[in-house]
């Protein structure tokens, strides 16, 4: 699924002005390994992510997003990270604040694939093997490692 209708129908009213939006990202760990997905609009490598639809649970959102762009079925167990995205402009001049609240995830059933079109490519993957993910992910993933470490959070002054 690209654009969430209930983005476009705000769009209409607010043009392109930033619209503050939560954002989930699924840190889904099968055995030793983390699922991993190259996005089809930039190419990056990254876990799975999207948007929180509105009267939607978070953690709900995250095991969603998982069988629509991966077509695997995950459990949300824990909070990982909450951190705000710098302010993303899109090419159309689209401008988003995003919230994103990370899950640490484990692997229900499934065999991953690009279910949706949103991406191209997607698997379990050794995190040795993370040489193609930005930082800000591979940040994400660590902190997610940890079974039952407490949420991390930036600012708090």
């Amino acid at each position: 699924m690209a654009t969430p209708d209930f983005v476009l129908d705000l769009r209409k009213k607010i043009g392109t002005d930033p619209l503050p939006l939560v954002g989930v990202t699924a840190v889904v760990f099968r055995d030793e390994k983390v699922l991993l997905g190259k996005r089809a609009d930039n190419g990056s490598w990254q876990p799975v992510s999207g948007i929180v639809d509105p009267g939607e649970e978070p953690a709900d959102a995250a095991v969603r997003e998982c069988l629509e762009e991966a077509g695997v079925v995950v459990r949300a167990e824990r909070l990982a990270l909450v951190h705000q995205i710098p302010r993303i402009v899109y090419a159309n001049g689209d401008q988003v604040d995003y919230l994103d609240l990370v899950f640490r995830c484990s692997w229900v059933s499934g065999d991953p694939h690009p279910a949706d079109g949103e991406l191209t490519d997607v698997g379990f993957y050794d995190l040795g093997q993370m040489i193609d993910v930005a930082p800000e992910h591979v940040r994400k993933i660590a902190l997610a490692v940890a079974e039952d470490d407490p949420a991390t959070f930036r600012g708090g002054r």
